[in-house]
């Protein structure tokens, strides 16, 4: 048995579509992913996260003179004695925080050459951030999206939200499988998403984009701009290897290639083909970062050439 047979058994996937069960098998991984926020929430519900907001908690935050109006129980006595002047405690709410799902389905993400498509590494991805989520008892909703048709999950908590989310991602993903490439209808589906999502994502929510971020266009990034403006926003950009550098081979061959509308030819094995090739997607790469930065994004990058559980370890440090 070779290893990428080995590797999808324990995937329990087949590497193009999608099934109940590598979905549900996040759920044993869900504290190897970091949810810690990089800023203060802003949501007004009772939760796990501390807010700048001040007010009666569980958390202490300081001692300050009274002042008409305080909540005489709150007089600290100790202090009060101390200096000879009143003072009062200060706490700092606990408040939770939404976390949002944005799940790209679009014909660039399906695509693979060497594990998964993009696609199935982008919905391992959600799975793993929805339970993880879960586990810690955040609201958790989605938006999940293709060429023709989007679905959305109101943000709800514990597993129930979850399950609902994989449904979804399910779903969705298997008319993907089907659907033609038309780039005038991938950047409208991309920025109609982003819309949504504006929409949708309550202030304070902790947002992740999952996508490869090809259909990112003006329009979709004012939208995510004004999302950066109330949430905090991640971007998880999926890639496959081949979009990194050409395969290596031992003697030159040329290969056609195709998105499903343009044909190139390839030069494999070409010293020069490889190094231009490579200059030209480290630029494409470095444009989307720079956009994607100056939007005030968080970034990071997922392969979908190799289990998510080997990339767990980096991408928690990266999102921390």
């Amino acid at each position: 048995m070779n290893t990428l047979t080995t590797q999808l058994q324990l995937l329990k996937s087949n590497g193009v579509s999608l099934s109940t069960p590598e979905l549900l098998r996040y759920q044993q991984l869900a504290k190897l992913f970091s949810l810690v926020p990089k800023r203060a929430p802003q949501a007004k519900l009772a939760g796990s996260y501390l807010t700048k907001h001040k007010g009666r908690g569980m958390e202490f935050d300081e001692a300050r003179h009274y002042q008409p109006g305080d909540d005489i129980r709150a007089i600290d006595w100790r202090v009060t004695a101390r200096t000879g002047k009143t003072h009062t405690k200060i706490y700092r709410e606990e408040r939770e925080r939404p976390v949002f799902l944005f799940c790209d389905f679009l014909p660039s993400m399906m695509f693979g050459t060497k594990l998964l498509t993009k696609s199935v590494q982008a919905a391992h991805t959600a799975a793993l951030i929805s339970w993880s989520a879960a586990a810690r008892g955040d609201k958790v909703g989605a938006i999940v999206f293709n060429q023709a048709r989007h679905k959305e999950v109101k943000p709800l908590t514990r597993k129930k939200a979850v399950l609902h989310i994989c449904h979804e991602l399910k779903d969705v993903h298997s008319s993907s499988l089907a659907s033609t490439v038309n780039r005038e209808e991938s950047l409208n589906a991309f920025a109609d998403a982003c819309a949504r999502a504006r929409r949708l994502a309550k202030p304070g929510s902790l947002v992740y984009l999952v996508s490869d971020f090809q259909n990112l266009s003006a329009k979709a990034l004012q939208h995510l701009s004004q999302l950066t403006r109330h949430c905090e926003v991640r971007a998880i950009v999926v890639e496959d290897p081949i979009e990194l550098a050409l395969p290596s081979t031992t003697k030159i061959q040329e290969v056609k290639v195709s998105d499903g509308t343009d044909q190139q030819s390839w030069l494999l094995g070409d010293s020069n083909e490889q190094k231009a090739y490579e200059q030209w997607r480290a630029k494409t790469r470095q444009d989307t970062e720079h956009t994607l930065k100056k939007a005030n994004i968080a970034r990071f990058h997922v392969s979908s050439g190799f289990p998510l559980d080997q990339q767990l370890q980096a991408m928690q440090r990266e999102v921390m």
